[in-house]
Formats: structure tokens, C-alpha cells, sequence
């Protein structure tokens, strides 16, 4: 094989094309070369480049999330999205955005917020990630609570295909329907099915006040308590159960937590806020938050799940999945070490922990499976991933799954065994 940089100089400026030690890659990735496109057309040049030659292909916009997922069967490139990193269209009136996928989040977030408007997740390492990468890793955080998911909120997109043909859907206005979903297929799919390059959003308008109420138990205090809220006509645009081992991280003890957002005009707060205070018994205490204070608690249990520097080399983070129901009995089986939160609406969490081994991380997994839920590592030290089944999937569709990937990448060149079964 030709040498990949050389060979990419022939297709993109010289100061596109670095060392692999321009990104902090897991130690498993070893690629000759990393790529920095600046356009889509150079990215599609670049694709259909590693197309000709064969090259295997790993996409990502900052690398913060290159470490989630399996293992892989080898690379020999890694294309970055960092330098894709325009706004195209701020449709302010119709609450869209079309923007490039290396855009970070954290440089999205203050120009939106001069037209009162902001995107509506909440996902990790969020100083660093970029649309493309939340989007390819559908993590949305605890917004979902109130605003769905990923899937709910794109409207369009552009990726580049595994021959380096540029391919859209969607629009740029909410209505649109024309042609195939692919915006929910793509979201969540690692990369394996192409490379995204541009993505439009609906957004939300921004509310004049935000209240956390942090409430504190027994298991079984909350896990009532959870069952009473979904009931009820609260809607909280965020509502956590926290372990007791990060309830600690935020400063309340070693007990379960309940953490509910709520977001509106000062009056509507208020009145939710007092709704939920209502009922709440004697069993279990709570504490109303504002201003700094409210901002802070969900940014420090989220980077206590996700540290911004990595000090414990060892340690394995996953993503689990459970009927909401079930939430608080899973979580009151972790090991006490264990941090944990679970979005009590859609029953989907995080799950860190110190150090693993594979039957721990085969105990957990069994326990979600046995209430028809999921567990999946996102980080973990490359003997681990190499022991046990990096997504447990256990259901009946991973046929279709193959069959997909083979229409979108059939010489299996995007992100090769990163994906749910090896695909």
C-alpha cells in the first residue's frame, strides 16, 4: 500500500494532512495519518481517495468520543470534521440552524443565545464535542427528559458516502419530509455508514427562568416519588435519579437523588416548583436551586461521569438502557463505588466506574437484560473491550443492520467493527 499521507497530498493541501498525535487516540487506533478536510468537496475527494486505494476510515470532529464503541478492526486513516466548522443558515424566525459537523457546541451555544434560542442537548466532554460527533454518537444528555432525543430534533443532513459521493436529506425548514429518514439512521450509527457533513436543527426558544429542585432519600422514597411525577402533569425539562456514589460528587450525602429542571416564565417555575415540593413526604428532603447554583450541579454530575482529564486509566464508563419503572431497583444493585444517573423519562443512564472487570461488566449487563434492558461500554481499557461484547446486543434485528451497512459501505471501510455486531 502507497504511503497514505503522501498519497493524500496528491488530493488536499499538505497542511490538511498530520500525524497521529495531532489527536489523543485510544491506544488500540494506530492509523498512518490524520486528515483534516476543509471543505465537503475535500472531504469527498478524500473519501473517494480511500475508496480507490482501500484505505479504512474512522471519521470524528475533536476526538473526544473516539474511544466509545468497539474495538475495531484496524484503520489506516482518520478524517476529522474540526475544520468543517461553519455556521451556513440561522433561520432565526424559523427556529433552525444548518451548520457543518465540526462545529463545537460550546461556540454554538453564545450565538444562539444572542436570539434567545439554543439546541437542545446536554452531552459529554461538551466544551469539545461537535454536531457531527453528537449526532454520530446520539448523545443527547438530560434535555431529552422534555425535548426527545437527536432523532427528534434533526431535520436534514449532508454526509459523504464511502466512494466520496456527497448525498442529502432532509431541509432546512421543519416541514420538509422529502425523501428517506435518513437522519435517524444516521444518528447513532459510529460512523460506519458515513461520513456526516452538514446538519440542520429546529431549536428551542430560551427561557427567562430555570429552578433544580435536588431531592434527597431512601431508594424507595425516590423510586415513588419518580412513579408520582411521571403521573402527574409536572414537565421538567430534565429528571435525573442519581446513585449514591455521585450524589456525594455534588455535596448531599451518601443517598439517592432526584434532580428535576424546570424551565419557563418565573411564575410557571414557581408553580411547578411547588407542585413537586407538594409532593414530597417527610421521608425525603429537598433543596430548591437558582442562578449559578442550578447551572452548576448538572454541569458537575456530568463531569463526574465524563471527566475533562482522564485520572483513572482504568475505569470504564457505560451507557445503560431499562423501562423507566425499573430505573432505581438497577441502580440500587451498583456496586456502592458506582456513579450513576438514570433520565428517569426514557430510563437511559451512565454508568461509571472506577475499575471493572469483564464479570462485573457481564453482571451489570445481565441484570439490565433481565428487565429488557441494554448495556453498553463507550470507555474502557482495550483488554477490557477485548474480553466482553463492547454493546451486548441481544435483540433481532442485527440482519437488517448488516444488510444496511452493506447498501451504505460495502467494502466495509467506515469505521470497520466498531458498530453492534462487529459491523
Amino acid at each position: 500500500m502507497a504511503n497514505v499521507a503522501e498519497t493524500l497530498g496528491e488530493v488536499v493541501e499538505g497542511d490538511r494532512i498530520l500525524p497521529p498525535a495531532s489527536l489523543h487516540l485510544p491506544e488500540y487506533l494506530r492509523p498512518e495519518a490524520v486528515v483534516y478536510p476543509a471543505t465537503e468537496a475535500e472531504l469527498a475527494a478524500v473519501m473517494a481517495c480511500a475508496h480507490k486505494h482501500g484505505w479504512r476510515v474512522i471519521p470524528c470532529g475533536n476526538g473526544s468520543k473516539l474511544s466509545w464503541g468497539g474495538v475495531g478492526s484496524g484503520m489506516d486513516l482518520v478524517v476529522s470534521m474540526a475544520r468543517l466548522n461553519q455556521v451556513i443558515d440561522h433561520a432565526v424566525g424559523d427556529m433552525t440552524l444548518t451548520a457543518q459537523a465540526g462545529v463545537k457546541l460550546a461556540d454554538l451555544v453564545p450565538l444562539l443565545a444572542q436570539h434567545n434560542q439554543f439546541l437542545a442537548v446536554d452531552p459529554a466532554y461538551p466544551d469539545q464535542a461537535t454536531l457531527g460527533g453528537i449526532v454520530a454518537t446520539a448523545d443527547t444528555g438530560s434535555l431529552r427528559q422534555r425535548y426527545g432525543g437527536l432523532r427528534d430534533m434533526l431535520i436534514g443532513i449532508s454526509f459523504v458516502r464511502y466512494d466520496g459521493a456527497i448525498a442529502k436529506a432532509g431541509g432546512r425548514v421543519v416541514k420538509n419530509v422529502a425523501g428517506y429518514d435518513l437522519m435517524k439512521l444516521l444518528t447513532g450509527s459510529y460512523g460506519t455508514l458515513g461520513i456526516i457533513s452538514q446538519l440542520t436543527f429546529r431549536l428551542y426558544p430560551g427561557q427567562d427562568e430555570a429552578k433544580t429542585v435536588v431531592i434527597t432519600g431512601a431508594a424507595s422514597a425516590i423510586d415513588a416519588l419518580v412513579s408520582a411525577v411521571r403521573l402527574s402533569s409536572l414537565t421538567p425539562v430534565a429528571l435525573d435519579i442519581l446513585s449514591p456514589a455521585l450524589t456525594v460528587r455534588l455535596g448531599y450525602g451518601e443517598t439517592f437523588a432526584l434532580l428535576a429542571q424546570f424551565q419557563s416564565i418565573a411564575p410557571g417555575v414557581d408553580e411547578q416548583v411547588n407542585a413537586l415540593l407538594a409532593m414530597i413526604g417527610a421521608d425525603l428532603f429537598a433543596k430548591v436551586l437558582e442562578g449559578a447554583e442550578d447551572e452548576q450541579i448538572w454541569a458537575t454530575a456530568r463531569d463526574a461521569l465524563f471527566p475533562k482529564s482522564e485520572e483513572q486509566p482504568e475505569a470504564i464508563v457505560a451507557k445503560a438502557g431499562l423501562p423507566p419503572a425499573q430505573a432505581v431497583a438497577w441502580l440500587n444493585q451498583l456496586p456502592s463505588s458506582c456513579l450513576a444517573r438514570i433520565h428517569a423519562g426514557s430510563g437511559i443512564g451512565t454508568v461509571r466506574l472506577a475499575v471493572a472487570t469483564a464479570d462485573l461488566v457481564n453482571e451489570l449487563r445481565a441484570a439490565c437484560t433481565l428487565n429488557h434492558g441494554y448495556l453498553t461500554l463507550l470507555e474502557a481499557p482495550c483488554s477490557l473491550k477485548q474480553l466482553v461484547d463492547v454493546w451486548g446486543y441481544s435483540g433481532n434485528a442485527l440482519s437488517v443492520m448488516k444488510a444496511i451497512k452493506a447498501q451504505f459501505d460495502p467494502n466495509h471501510i467506515l469505521s470497520p467493527g466498531r458498530f453492534v455486531g462487529g459491523i
